[in-house]
């Protein structure tokens, strides 16, 4: 009863692998279609399923041998009839093991292939004539089965066993199903290794692409996240300035209130640009805006900046820093002086935002560096070989620090050192 179980259960695999299949084929069709309708690429035709159906119809090799004991041509027809259904017993049980790799290479699997080749040799010794072409079939089986290093060695032997057999039986004509078995061994396993590879390869190719849509999805939530964060505080931060200039200062307001227009159209543009991946931003704009925003929240800025000219990446990256580490100030820190220092060397730049408020980070120290925000540039800038710290200072107040290493090539025009400033 555990065979028939083990049947069942192998049907069943087979029937699931096969409505996968047709599944795939109507989806492939779908997408062909429209591809050729719309002159993208056609998709990969998904193949059928790699199962032991593949393998089966080359039983019917043997039919000449069936035919030679109905005929009454094979003396002892029990003998052969039990030997018979033997060797397509076993054919069929390592042609179903050979798809599935622990399968293949179990004991199970290598002691009903020597049993194969003992049932071969007394088959085909016995009577000869169709009775030989087992031995490609027992090669074939062998291919399927042995696809590493010991398939040269095991397809030589079962060749030399199947001339040998053949040779005692029908002379030196025998040597042409040594030569059929040997091909049957190799060419089996080569198309199966490669269907195998195909597989393999296709099947990574998706795992990339999963991985490759995971890492925009997080590049896209992360903008976002600097993006709007840092924009709403300017808004909130300008918003609150407005209105408190409003009653004795109604032209102030009004600066306030068409700052608070600008930064939402260059939001709006910022998000365009986060959405198809070209964003570059810049230091400069970056340390314009900290002014701007840290005086409206009643902040004194003190920026300065010293050294040569960054390449766009490292302006880029940095300018990020200080995105989110001025968003931070005028979120958390109770500040009422922000110092913004930028100063670059011959090996690397340093940037250092520090602030003398109450030293409490964006969130709780629980979740690493920071915030979200300081947690997703601590990750870029080490992409780009820099490094992030971000803490309480000794004297008290909130630092964050961030040093990169110059690049050599893609420099900007130089341009003047932006000099203290406080507002």
């Amino acid at each position: 009863m555990y065979w028939t179980r083990g049947a069942a259960c192998r049907l069943r695999e087979w029937r699931t692998a096969r409505a996968r299949w047709r599944a795939d084929m109507q989806a492939f069709k779908a997408a062909a279609k429209e591809a050729r309708r719309t002159g993208a690429e056609v998709p990969e035709n998904p193949g059928p399923p790699p199962t032991a159906f593949s393998l089966l119809p080359w039983l019917l090799m043997g039919l000449g041998a069936f035919s030679n004991l109905f005929q009454g041509k094979t003396p002892n027809p029990w003998i052969g009839g039990l030997g018979l259904l033997a060797f397509n017993s076993l054919y069929i049980y390592v042609a179903a093991r050979s798809f599935v790799k622990e399968k293949r290479q179990a004991a199970s699997t290598r002691v009903a292939l020597v049993l194969m080749a003992a049932i071969t040799c007394g088959l085909a010794g016995g009577y000869g004539g169709n009775w030989l072409l087992f031995f490609p079939l027992l090669g074939l089986a062998t291919g399927a089965a042995l696809r590493g290093e010991h398939l040269r060695w095991a397809g030589t032997a079962v060749a030399v066993l199947a001339g040998g057999v053949s040779a005692l039986r029908d002379g030196w004509s025998g040597l042409n199903i040594a030569y059929a078995t040997w091909i049957s061994t190799m060419v089996t396993a080569a198309i199966l290794s490669l269907s195998e590879a195909v597989r393999e390869l296709r099947a990574a190719r998706e795992e990339l692409a999963h991985q490759a849509v995971e890492k925009e999805r997080l590049r896209f939530s992360r903008d976002l996240h600097d993006l709007l964060g840092h924009t709403m505080s300017v808004i909130v931060v300008k918003s609150e300035a407005a209105r408190r200039l409003a009653p004795r200062d109604l032209d102030a307001a009004l600066g306030q209130i068409t700052d608070i227009e600008s930064v939402g159209r260059q939001a709006l543009t910022e998000i365009r640009e986060a959405v198809t991946g070209y964003r570059e931003g810049s230091l400069g704009t970056e340390l314009d805006r900290a002014r701007s925003v840290l005086t409206a929240a009643g902040v004194e800025p003190v920026v300065t900046r010293s050294g040569a000219p960054l390449a766009p990446q490292s302006e880029a990256l940095l300018g990020w820093v200080v995105r989110e580490a001025v968003t931070n100030v005028i979120r958390h820190s109770g500040a009422t002086r922000c110092e913004i220092g930028v100063v670059a060397s011959a090996e690397h730049v340093r940037l250092t935002v520090s602030d003398n408020g109450d030293g409490e980070p964006a969130v709780p120290a629980a979740t690493g560096v920071g915030g979200t925000g300081l947690t997703g540039l601590t990750e870029r800038l080490a992409a780009a070989g820099g490094s992030l710290t971000a803490g309480t200072a000794p004297r008290g107040g909130f630092t964050v620090t961030a040093e990169l290493p110059v690049e050599t090539g893609g420099l900007l025009d130089p341009e003047p050192a932006t000099a203290p400033s406080a507002r």
